[in-house]
């Protein structure tokens, strides 16, 4: 799990870019490899303080972590990504550090790596660079059985450059929101680097009898109103085909929701299933027979 830059430096959500810098430089002072002669793990912190910097400094890289969170940027930003146009040597002279080297100098020149393949000398300038590809996103209309069952799909992605028919497996319970990735199956990388992923987004279309609310499902059913009164036994269909027995007690009221337990949408993954709720409807009849209204009359006088 990725650690968050705002617990490195030290600072909370809502800092300021000047109490950004702040930290971190009290934390340079602390890590810097000049400070540090050789400490392996001052290193590593040094490089953790380092990239934390590079991020909440920037104004878009920061506005993307929040966004995204700390495990989505790192799916969208790789290290080169990370530390491009940040300028180490004109923050090592403003913090007072020698420029060029681990040692102002001293040491012959040696490379700081930070992580991925992506190294920076202290002079800021940039060694490497293998640009990860930009990610895809693919929204893809599903049924709600499509959603309850699982599906094959065949898209069409519109890379830069061409298109690609893709034979895509849709697991059961891709309920909206919910998102499938596809790793190495976005743009490719303009620099020799790693493709980006494809993100299939689920966008569940209306059905005739169900509606969704994330994994449980809702259905209307109608009542006369002396089924419920005395009470009755109704049938209730399921998003798999099926049919369940529900009965319905005695003094029902219009609007009462039951559960069935477990038979609304699949989780992803092994989860566990989604309700389905039935909302009773009692029909109240507008217009009665003179049999009808004789017999209500004659409850009405026993005081029901």
């Amino acid at each position: 799990m990725s650690e968050d830059y705002y617990q490195i430096l030290g600072v909370k959500k809502d800092a300021s870019k000047e109490e950004i810098k702040k930290a971190y430089r009290k934390l340079a002072m602390k890590y810097h490899p000049d400070h540090t002669k050789g400490d392996k793990g001052a290193e590593e912190k040094f490089k953790k303080i380092s990239e934390a910097y590079a991020v909440l400094s920037d104004k878009d890289k920061r506005r993307e972590y929040d966004t995204f969170g700390s495990e989505g940027f790192r799916q969208r930003f790789s290290q080169e990504d990370i530390f491009r146009g940040f300028d180490f040597g004109d923050i090592f002279k403003e913090f007072g550090f020698g420029g060029g080297d681990y040692s102002s100098g001293r040491s012959g020149g040696r490379r700081f790596t930070f992580g991925g393949g992506s190294g920076f000398n202290f002079d800021g300038r940039h060694q490497q660079a293998r640009v990860k590809g930009s990610d895809l996103v693919y929204e893809l209309p599903l049924t709600l059985r499509e959603v309850a069952a699982g599906t094959s799909k065949v898209i069409t992605l519109q890379h830069q450059g061409g298109t690609e028919n893709l034979t895509v497996k849709i697991p059961a319970g891709l309920i909206s929101g919910k998102k499938l990735r596809l790793a190495g199956k976005g743009n490719p990388s303009p620099h020799g680097g790693a493709a980006g992923d494809l993100f299939i987004k689920s966008k569940v279309l209306n059905d005739p009898v169900f509606n969704a609310e994330k994994q449980d499902l809702y259905l209307n059913r109608e009542l006369k109103l002396s089924e419920a009164i005395l009470g009755t036994t109704i049938s209730v269909p399921t998003i798999d085909d099926k049919q369940l027995s529900l009965k319905i007690p005695a003094g029902t009221k219009h609007g009462t929701k039951m559960r069935l337990s477990g038979h609304g949408l699949p989780g992803m993954k092994g989860g566990r299933n989604g309700d389905l709720f039935v909302r009773i409807q009692v029909n109240i009849p507008k217009h009665l027979s003179a049999e009808q209204k004789k017999l209500v009359e004659e409850l009405a006088a026993t005081g029901l």
